[in-house]
């Protein structure tokens, strides 16, 4: 029932950010085709566990075969959307490509989700989360001081400057096409998404409030208010305390007298303070402690953790037997849902084809050009 109900779109499947956008699109209520090569592709685990996956049906479809590439248009006549993670040119040598859509849907919104773009010097390099933030300067900007850069696992890059970015460019996209009449293609490029998220530090560069040197500024660790300490169990706290009211806070429960915090050169004195400090009691003494306060601490949770909080807003909940994580943002009308499970590839092959008014989905099956799995 979400926002996006009545919207179609044909997945064409990938890995990483393009499913992810994918399945954000499925959660906001658009009816989400996924199209995998018979015996699926790469993957982390066992199907049912390809969260990415979940909430859209899968169709298995060789699209060596010319059979199956009419299929998949015979999909986009009647889709709103679809979405391709290959190299650039890949869609086009199969038939797919943005003109070939557009000959049989001239209102179709073309996603392409890639690591370097559509074009330039590096379009048609293979490349990884690491490398897009590498280059992009996002990975220069994280890190202690005197180390090297650190690596955000792959949210940073993939989903955030990829996934994200293709679902904005969609959304943006596809009410453009409902004025004009006319798709177009969205190029979502990893390396764009991640330099642009970087347009807050890259101001504050240009007006000498941030500098080059990780680990030196108010938001990278630099400053002891804004960092994460050890506490007695080995478990951890992040302290976020930046405005002067919600520090005051801070050193008023963590009971020490501390240094000028406007001193930098104060700084170490005050980091070796609160660290002292937080060492003496355990991450759930101090929660307790800091609990209904403004002074800006939480506890470092594991994946999926568990707190009041998000259990009050049911953030993490229990999905066919899969604790995951709830759809977000939240509509007060139209409501976002899980919807399926991963499914596993070619699961809704005959049904899938034959509802989306594929023809002569038995013969596709008899020649090997669809997979019923």
């Amino acid at each position: 029932m979400g926002p996006l109900r009545g919207v179609k779109v044909v997945e064409l499947a990938g890995i990483g950010p393009a499913p992810f956008g994918c399945m954000l699109l499925a959660e906001l209520g658009a009816d989400v085709l996924r199209v995998e090569r018979p015996g699926g592709g790469l993957a982390m685990g066992p199907p049912e566990y390809e969260l990415v996956n979940r909430g859209r049906r899968s169709v298995a479809l060789d699209l060596k075969k010319p059979e199956a590439v009419d299929a998949v248009l015979q999909l986009v006549a009647g889709a709103d959307v679809l979405v391709e993670g290959f190299r650039p040119g890949v869609a086009e040598r199969l038939g797919l490509g943005p003109e070939d859509c557009w000959a049989v849907n001239q209102q179709l919104v073309y996603g392409r989700m890639t690591g370097w773009g559509q074009d330039g010097p590096l379009a048609q390099s293979a490349g990884h989360d690491i490398d897009y933030l590498a280059l992009s300067g996002a990975l220069h900007a994280i890190g202690r001081a005197g180390g090297p850069p650190q690596v955000p696992a792959n949210l940073l890059g993939d989903f955030a400057g990829g996934s994200l970015y293709l679902v904005i460019g969609v959304l943006a996209a596809l009410t453009e096409a409902r004025t004009s009449g006319q798709g177009q293609v969205v190029d979502a490029a990893i390396v764009d998404g991640s330099a642009h998220l970087t347009t807050m530090l890259l101001g504050a560069l240009a007006s000498g409030t941030w500098k080059q040197e990780r680990g030196t500024n108010i938001l990278d660790t630099g400053a002891p208010f804004y960092d994460v300490y050890e506490t007695s169990d080995g478990k951890h706290l992040g302290v976020g305390a930046i405005e002067p009211k919600f520090y005051d806070e801070l050193i008023k429960l963590v009971g020490i007298t501390p240094p000028d915090r406007y001193d930098v050169t104060t700084w170490p004195e005050l980091r070796e303070q609160l660290a002292v400090a937080f060492a003496r009691k355990t991450q759930a003494e101090w929660t307790e402690i800091f609990d209904g306060t403004d002074a800006c601490v939480a506890p470092v949770l594991e994946l999926a953790g568990e707190h009041p909080h998000l259990e009050a807003r049911k953030v993490f909940v229990d999905h066919h037997g899969v604790r995951q994580a709830a759809p977000a943002p939240r509509f007060s009308r139209t409501p976002t849902s899980l919807g399926e499970p991963p499914a596993r590839p070619g699961q809704h092959t005959r049904d899938a084809l034959t509802e989306w008014g594929v023809t002569a989905v038995d013969d596709l099956l008899r020649s090997g050009a669809a997979v019923q799995n």
